[in-house]
């Protein structure tokens, strides 16, 4: 068992790796020998012959760190910004602005934590982080093997496999402003059976007013040998957190400099119920691998955004419930190390969303207390998804490996709205002016989009190699910004979000005990959505308006200090 206590030493520490952040100094990131990824295609392959950059965060890493919020332990990525808000929420900022639009697309064990429509920025505090065995962050455009969303990035937290003896781990930690965590974990292998199970017990008061946080989350994974030679591992993973939030609590100059714990929001609150169980089938032979992975997921969500009491007060409930198939057939050639993949992706999520508007009310700055009035949106609405995709790589010229892909989503909303189709006009205590809410009438939107890419590596040496890669990626409106439009009259026209990547990139591991990865990127985004208010009618608006260029350079270094 390990004490650990939280206190001003850890704090500085953290603030030096968020300085260091940009320069890894573990052992996981850019080798070109030997780092292996999984998330590019799905399976392992030679980072060296990826093209594009990922940065890969091993188990021995994830468990020196222990990493109380995502950010302590994904900022060791180049290239890769997460922010606080409270508790675990957050926002991202990979080849983006810091965003809460879906364009990152999160994974356990390349299973999408949530269906398409259905993202939520704070997707991560439904992983357990810091009992995971790894963590892979693919930047830029997944789209041609994951769809919808990934346009800045794939964050993929893999799941510890089941121990090959009998083990067990403890650890307790404490800290100041009432932290307190248990990590327990433990397992073993009898026969063709192994069994894990992570838990993780979290608690904090918080360090600003009204800011408290408990999570509960548990991973069961069962890894089993069959008898044909093919394997089955099943997981179950459960998180169920409940947190009070100050989020965007601005304060005022005063309160920053002399109360800055003030919470202007302590009535806000979110509370979240997140269920996967997957059971994944691989067989694997001498040139071909079949892999099935059925699964179901549960999301749910109750919370009181603070963000929006001043022009949309309400209190939401929204949940989905996903039934998801993924299916690979894999065939290698030795003619040029070909290898040929064919898949689809199959995902039926319904869900539901369920909006009261709230009076809430002031004492002095702060808001004490809320009542809740009536209801301002009630509606289902049923995502189907069908992607079939098609992957190839080959190395025709000694030294050089191509790859290429195509993915076609075809994915239909359908949409029954349970209150009175047309416009509800709410007047809110709290506002200054009438809020519209529109509620379409019953209907089906379809999306569908065909996602290249092209890609190729060429390896100088065994210790430097190249790579540069095209990649088209998209993103659908969500259920929220079609069906939940507010005052926005025509949620039902939103186009698809575009987007282009070109990116060129250098690797180097000049010595054991250093290495490194060099990239230049450039990303066009097309159709984007933005939001704006109508300075006569004062509505919020929604439109395909958007043309931007996301360009950088990023560099990861690699040092053994010792």
């Amino acid at each position: 068992m390990r004490l650990q206590v939280v206190s001003q030493l850890s704090l500085l520490s953290l603030v030096i790796s968020s300085i260091l952040s940009p320069v890894c100094l573990a052992e996981t990131s850019t080798a070109v020998s030997g780092t292996i990824t999984v998330t590019g295609t799905r399976e392992e392959v030679l980072k060296a012959e990826t093209a594009e950059t990922s940065g890969q965060l091993d188990q021995q890493e994830i468990q020196n760190t222990k990493p109380a919020h995502p950010a302590e332990i994904l900022e060791r990525i180049p290239g890769v910004h997460i922010n606080v808000t409270n508790g675990e929420g957050h926002m991202a900022s990979i080849r983006q602005p810091m965003t809460t639009k879906a364009v990152y697309l999160y994974l356990e064990d390349g299973i999408p934590t949530r269906s398409t429509g259905f993202f939520n920025h704070n997707a991560l505090y439904e992983v357990n982080i810091p009992q995971a065995s790894g963590i892979e962050v693919t930047k830029g455009p997944g789209n041609s093997l994951y769809g919808s969303d990934a346009i800045g990035g794939v964050v993929n937290v893999l799941t510890r496999p089941a121990p090959l003896e009998a083990e067990a781990e403890m650890s307790v930690e404490a800290g100041e402003h009432g932290w307190q965590r248990v990590l327990l974990s433990g397992g073993n292998t009898s026969g063709d059976d192994g069994v894990r199970v992570d838990l993780n017990v979290t608690h904090t008061d918080g360090w600003r007013d009204g800011t408290e946080y408990d999570r509960q989350s548990a991973t069961v994974r069962w890894d089993r040998f069959l008898k044909n030679g093919g394997s089955l591992k099943t997981v179950l993973a459960t998180s169920n957190i409940d947190q009070q939030t100050a989020g965007t609590s601005r304060l005022s100059e005063t309160d920053y400099l002399n109360n800055p714990e003030i919470n202007y929001y302590p009535v806000s609150y979110r509370k979240v119920k997140a269920l996967r169980l997957s059971s994944a089938y691989e067989k694997d032979s001498k040139n071909t691998l079949l892999s099935l992975t059925p699964y179901v997921r549960h999301n749910f969500m109750d919370y009181m955004p603070n963000w929006s009491f001043r022009y949309d007060p309400s209190v939401k409930e929204t949940e989905s419930n996903s039934l998801g198939l993924l299916a690979k057939y894999r065939m290698d050639f030795d003619t040029n190390r070909t290898r040929l993949i064919f898949g689809a992706d199959i995902d039926y999520t319904p869900g539901s969303r369920l909006e009261h508007t709230i009076n809430a009310l002031q004492t002095g700055s702060i808001y004490t207390s809320y009542t809740v009035n009536q209801v301002i949106y009630d509606y289902d609405v049923n995502y189907t998804g069908i992607s079939p995709y098609v992957h190839v790589e080959t190395s025709p010229w000694d030294k050089w490996r191509i790859t290429a892909g195509l993915r076609y989503d075809n994915f239909e909303y359908d949409y029954d709205n349970q209150m009175a189709d047309g416009q509800l006009m709410v007047f809110p205590a709290s506002m200054g002016f009438p809020a519209r809410y529109n509620h379409p009438s019953d209907t089906s939107v379809d999306f569908s989009h065909l996602s290249p890419k092209l890609g190729a590596t060429y390896q100088f040496s065994d210790k430097f190699n190249g790579f540069a890669s095209y990649r088209r990626a998209f993103r659908a409106p969500s259920e929220g910004q079609l069906f939940r439009p507010g005052s926005n009259a025509a949620s039902l026209d939103l186009d698809a979000v575009k987007a282009d990547s070109y990116e060129v990139g250098v690797r180097g591991e000049p010595n054991k005990t250093l290495s490194y990865e060099l990239s230049v990127y450039a990303m066009y985004v097309k159709d984007d959505l933005v939001s704006y208010v109508d300075p006569v009618t004062s509505d919020r608006i929604t439109v395909n308006a958007g043309e931007t260029l996301h360009k950088g350079i990023e560099l990861g270094v690699d040092k053994a200090l010792t």
